[in-house]
């Protein structure tokens, strides 16, 4: 994923209180996280349940995508992303 297809900044590996998100726009407190077959394994969808809830308390926005489609639908998870950043409004953070 290339920033000029979003039109916004986004940074890989970026650590949040402490996690750690995949890809992340601070301008619009997003992160996208690519879930590999991992995340399946024993208590993963549960331990994924309490970061998302703790970083969303944060003012952030997550959008999971399966890496299977980040691998074969690109296009389709880039729309993805573009419908969210179209519907969620920036946060007011850091505005004058």
């Amino acid at each position: 994923m290339k920033n000029k297809q979003l039109g916004y900044r986004f940074s890989r590996q970026v650590p949040i209180d402490e996690y750690i998100v995949d890809f992340y726009c601070k301008d619009l407190f997003l992160a996208i996280e690519v879930d590999g077959i991992t995340h399946t394994y024993e208590d993963q969808p549960k331990r994924d349940a309490i970061r998302q809830k703790r970083l969303e308390g944060l003012g952030i926005c997550i959008l999971r995508f399966d890496d299977f489609d980040v691998k074969n639908k690109i296009k389709w998870v880039v729309n993805e992303i573009l419908r969210n950043i179209e519907t969620h409004p920036q946060p007011l953070l850091g505005r004058e």
